[in-house]
């Protein structure tokens, strides 16, 4: 057992963990793509690194499609409502703090 369930529940809720972050990051993908535009997006790219506990997460049931989820509310609440465009979000989220 593991965190109590059997072997093969807990690989049918990583399974399926996975399958919905693969569509939430497709989705919220073409949805950066559509309001900042490939091209732009290529160009403004930054170098940052994801954190540990973001690569970790891929191994834990729908918590990398949780932070999928959280990075679409940062989005939202934090720019857009607050006047930001897309590509001030996109720049936040690919560059360093230096």
């Amino acid at each position: 057992m593991i965190a109590g369930m059997l072997e093969q529940d807990f690989i049918a809720y990583l399974i399926f963990g996975l399958t919905l972050n693969f569509v939430f990051s497709i989705l919220f993908g073409m949805y950066l793509t559509k309001n900042i535009g490939m091209e732009e997006m290529l160009k403004s790219k930054g170098d940052k690194q994801q954190s540990l506990l973001v690569s970790i997460s891929l191994f834990i049931p729908f918590a990398k499609m949780l932070v999928t989820l959280y990075r679409v509310t940062i989005l939202q609440i934090y720019f857009l409502n607050r006047g930001y465009t897309h590509k001030e979000f996109w720049v936040y989220m690919t560059h360093n703090k230096d």
